[in-house]
């Protein structure tokens, strides 16, 4: 029985075009289903699921899952994309160069502390991944160059005063510091908790570029 309340159905092209968005429309939302299931398997510490557990994660034929995916490493770039992306209002800080020294030895620690809870799993699956795989490994060095360069924006006066080499080993040693790397080394390796971590690399980080100081 045809519904006359619903109107006409369409037809001819209108029903084709009608029928071509419906398919992109579900091809979208599964991408985007296969994309979180990845991230929900990172999150739980499974760095590399198989195709099975990520197609069942989605809800998903393992077949189906190269529909919308070149291949594992298409996936996981995409994913990493997205966390990344995600955590990007982060990556601002609350402080510029004109702050007080202390001030922004905090709040630089308390940014990268923050971005790095926040991108913690993708940002593994990224060093794990990036030395076969371009995508990566780009966007790994793009966000490396862009940290290093805010640290070197925030603490121009200190680098300047110390000149030189000084000031070269002090910036390397100071971007060192605040790597997502440290941060995984004092609290996973090391065993510390957060609040434990922040206070050593804010203190050997105020240590480093204190004005006047040895270094």
């Amino acid at each position: 029985m045809t519904d006359l309340a619903a109107g006409p159905l369409p037809d001819g092209p209108d029903a084709a075009a009608a029928e071509t968005d419906g398919r992109r429309l579900r091809r979208a939302a599964n991408r985007e289903a296969v994309v979180d299931a990845l991230l929900d398997l990172y999150e739980e510490g499974n760095l590399r699921p198989g195709t099975d557990e990520i197609a069942e994660r989605a809800g998903i034929s393992p077949r189906s899952l190269f529909r919308y995916f070149e291949d594992t490493d298409d996936l996981a770039g995409e994913a990493v994309t997205r966390q990344l992306a995600r955590a990007l209002p982060l990556v601002r800080l609350d402080v510029d160069a004109t702050a007080p020294f202390e001030d922004r030895v905090r709040a630089l620690v308390e940014q990268r502390f923050r971005l790095f809870d926040a991108v913690g799993r993708a940002a593994q699956v990224t060093r794990l991944r990036a030395p076969f795989q371009p995508r990566l490994a780009e966007t790994l060095a793009e966000s490396r160059h862009f940290l290093r360069g805010q640290l070197r924006t925030l603490f121009e006066g200190e680098l300047e005063a110390m000149g030189g080499a000084r000031a070269e080993w002090a910036l390397a040693s100071a971007d060192v510091l605040t790597t997502f790397e440290s941060y995984q080394l004092l609290t996973t390796d090391q065993r510390f908790s957060v609040r434990e971590a922040r206070d050593v690399v804010l203190r050997a980080l105020a240590a480093l570029l204190a004005p006047g100081g040895t270094g």
